[in-house]
């Protein structure tokens, strides 16, 4: 595996990686999570444009088989999505790109990573957690973060318990090194 910023002619293969990604909520009566259609090509295209959008990679082809997106929201680089396919699950692939995130934060003077979550889906709020992530509290929440969880729940996730967590950029170092 090797973590690199998307190709335009990877966007597709991204949206594949999302859709069978998706899948496993089914297992978890979360349908509407399932059937959710993955960021629109222009929306991965923003990201992609603006240096916040990594795969990681398949060593022999170059196929992604796992994506990240993010964006700086309130003096932290936020994670707006990140993605494993099911056949390349449990590879380190996640930890790899939350790691090579927490790298660009740093180097970007950003001191965290943030996202948001489902509490009880257990490659959700609990795998962030073995990885460093802690859950913030309401006070603790940002405006942007305020203004993230409100799409959120007018999108419907609400429907089942979320959180915003965060990770200081300083303590991933816990997770693997950037690239591999």
């Amino acid at each position: 595996m090797r973590i690199r910023p998307a190709t335009p002619g990877d966007l597709p293969a991204l949206q594949d990686v999302e859709r069978a990604a998706g899948a496993p909520f089914r297992d978890l009566g979360m349908p509407e999570i399932a059937d959710d259609d993955p960021p629109a090509l222009d929306v991965l295209e923003r990201y992609r444009k603006s240096g916040r959008c990594w795969v990681a990679a398949d060593e022999g082809d170059g196929r992604p088989l796992a994506y990240l997106i993010a964006e700086p929201v309130d003096g932290a680089l936020h994670v707006e999505q990140v993605s494993v396919h099911p056949d390349a699950a449990r590879r380190g692939m996640g930890r790899a790109l939350l790691a090579h995130a927490a790298h660009r934060a740093r180097e970007e003077g950003l001191p965290a990573l943030t996202l948001t979550t489902f509490t009880e889906v257990p490659w959700n709020a609990p795998y962030y957690a073995r990885l460093g992530f802690r859950t913030l509290t309401e006070p603790e929440l940002t405006p942007g973060l305020r203004r993230i969880r409100a799409q959120e729940s007018a999108h419907g996730l609400d429907h089942w318990p979320r959180v915003c967590m965060r990770l200081e950029a300083a303590g991933a170092d816990g997770l693997p090194a950037p690239g591999g």
